[in-house]
């Protein structure tokens, strides 16, 4: 056996292969280079157009999806692999991975209603799909939500779409929904007085519509009163705690008693 005429045509071989990858990774890195080029200047363009940002980045996903698979078929074609024979092979994939996959292909559909429907968009606080948060993002097959307490969750969009949605950011206003009690004996006109005077000086709370106290209920211990301060969206926690805090300070300044239960039990014989 000849050895020097198989090693020279083995590293013939060797060498035309290793340009091959090497070439099949230039045209990666340029390729990937050419489709974050080709994301930045189509959000430009739909900047430009003053598109809604939540359609731009769904419109974005789409694209790099369907450019990343053009560049893999292209260095396929490359490598010598007949990329007519691997297109049928994709699309007889896609049915059984459509088959396999029906939720996720749910999602996906979710996906485009919710952008065309548009019950919420990106930046708006909302819950849906069992989770509430800021929407962060809209994706191809789930929705990014940004909980108060700093956890990204992702929601799948067919659940979101099929289950109740609730946008809190949708409206100019909303409203704080807190409870006074007051104690047998103090006068409830009062006390409801105090409150609305000092519900007005809290920062960032609407003054149309004004808040809203009222006796709600009656107990044990005396009348309830509701009090409902309005505000925007953006502020409804400061304006929660504060109200909080204005309920504690105005029933302690007008030297409120304590609330106690007045129900005596009855002593057994």
């Amino acid at each position: 056996m000849d050895w020097e005429r198989v090693w020279e045509t083995a590293s013939t071989q060797l060498t035309t292969f290793g340009l091959k990858v090497l070439g099949a990774i230039a045209v990666w890195i340029i390729g990937r280079m050419l489709i974050g080029l080709a994301a930045r200047l189509l959000s430009s363009a739909l900047e430009r157009k003053q598109v809604d940002t939540t359609l731009q980045r769904y419109i974005g996903n789409i694209v790099r999806v369907a450019l990343n698979i053009v560049l893999v078929v292209a260095i396929l074609g490359y490598f010598g692999v007949e990329t007519t024979s691997f297109a049928a092979l994709i699309a007889a994939l896609g049915i059984a991975i459509g088959a396999a996959w029906a939720g996720l292909l749910a999602n996906f559909a979710a996906g485009a209603f919710l952008i065309v429907l548009r019950p919420f968009k990106v930046g708006d606080h909302v819950k849906a799909g069992g989770c509430e948060g800021t929407v962060k993002e809209i994706g191809l097959f789930a929705t990014t939500i940004l909980t108060p307490d700093n956890i990204t969750s992702f929601v799948g969009n067919n659940k979101i779409f099929s289950d109740t949605i609730q946008n809190y950011s949708s409206s100019a206003y909303r409203r704080v929904d807190r409870q006074a009690q007051l104690a047998h004996g103090v006068d409830a006109r009062d006390a409801i007085a105090r409150l609305k005077e000092a519900l007005a000086r809290i920062q960032n709370v609407s003054q149309e519509p004004p808040p809203d106290v009222e006796i709600v209920d009656f107990n044990e211990r005396g009348a309830v009163l509701a009090v409902r301060p309005y505000t925007h969206p953006d502020h409804y926690w400061q304006v929660y705690f504060d109200t909080n805090k204005a309920i504690g300070d105005t029933f302690g300044e007008a030297g409120y008693p304590v609330p106690e239960s007045h129900v005596r039990m009855k002593q057994a014989a």
